[in-house]
């Protein structure tokens, strides 16, 4: 029998800013794949018809004057939806993309898109969950793709249409492996908690090593060296606590107080869900949303009443 035909839309966009619902894309990019293999592409520049913020411009190099004979939204977005059809959309965090084509449908068109959404970033930790950089750079790399631009919307397009193929491969047989174990899923979960036990018995080994390791620096000892070429040494660091009241409008003055302050997204996420505050400050904080990412966590409910589920 003849292979079925897969065809998937590999894309990137880039943009005047993050949030979708504010912002406008500057610049399209889609590549078709078909099994795997580059069949056709298609760019554009957009004209965004509004300002591009300078954070933006650091990360794309696009600017005003780049745009502003390039087609409008109104425009291009029936030739991308054309391109993109009904296919899957392949992306590398591909919500911030989707969103962005999605909310550009609606403004023209009146309705969104319905293209089934892979997140390539998604896939690549699953795949190699011990990689602590999970982006478009990195997967590129460990699939030995070559390239000389980043952050515009074809090059990364194609960068991610290289990779992507092998990167699907590895996932689909881990995917498949996985679906296998469900028969011995009870099995599997208490193989997990041995594990889990393990873990944490090796840690509270550590801990006490390292314990011994600072006694012995605190008494006089030496830098400690391993036949491998490791050395481990002792440092003391001193650190305070500031009244943030106090300082606030000295590091609003200096231009520092969003380098000394990291938002507690989460904190705002709960405060915007919760009926704690009215309906108009809702709406203030919601304004100021920007990049949408997911997250997905299991959690392990313990067996007294009296303990907090435990993320894993």
């Amino acid at each position: 029998m003849p292979r079925k035909k897969c065809i998937e839309i590999v894309l990137d966009v880039e943009t005047t800013g993050l949030d979708y619902t504010k912002e406008r894309m500057v610049e399209f990019a889609a590549i078709r794949l078909e099994n795997g293999k580059i069949k056709d592409r298609f760019e554009s520049l957009i004209n965004p018809e509004q300002h591009i913020r300078k954070s933006s411009i650091a990360i794309h190099g696009i600017t005003e004057d780049d745009v502003k004979d390039a087609p409008t939204e109104a425009e291009i977005m029936p030739k991308i939806l054309e391109f993109i059809g009904d296919f899957p959309i392949v992306a590398h965090n591909a919500i911030f993309d989707y969103s962005f084509i999605n909310e550009a449908s609606i403004r023209q068109t009146g309705n969104p898109i319905t293209n089934p959404r892979i997140d390539s970033q998604m896939m690549f930790k699953e795949v190699y969950p011990e990689i602590e950089s999970c982006g478009l750079e990195s997967l590129m790399n460990k699939f030995n793709v070559e390239y000389s631009t980043r952050h515009r919307a074809m090059a990364d397009t194609e960068g991610l249409a290289l990779a992507y193929p092998a990167l699907k491969k590895l996932y689909e047989k881990k995917y498949a492996w996985q679906i296998q174990q469900f028969d011995n899923i009870d099995y599997l979960f208490e193989r997990y908690l041995r594990i889990q036990q393990t873990v944490q018995i090796m840690q509270s080994e550590m801990q006490d090593l390292k314990s011994v390791f600072r006694l012995y620096f605190e008494k006089g000892g030496e830098s400690i060296h391993s036949p491998n070429g490791e050395t481990l040494i002792y440092q003391s660091k001193q650190s305070y606590n500031y009244d943030f009241a106090e300082i606030k409008d000295v590091l609003d003055e200096i231009g520092a107080l969003t380098k000394a302050v990291k938002l507690n997204n989460n904190f705002v996420d709960r405060l915007i869900a919760s009926g704690s505050i009215s309906k108009e400050t809702k709406e203030k904080l919601a304004a100021a949303r920007q990049m949408l990412t997911e997250t997905r966590n299991l959690h392990i409910i313990k067996s007294s009443e009296n303990k907090k589920p435990e993320h894993v």
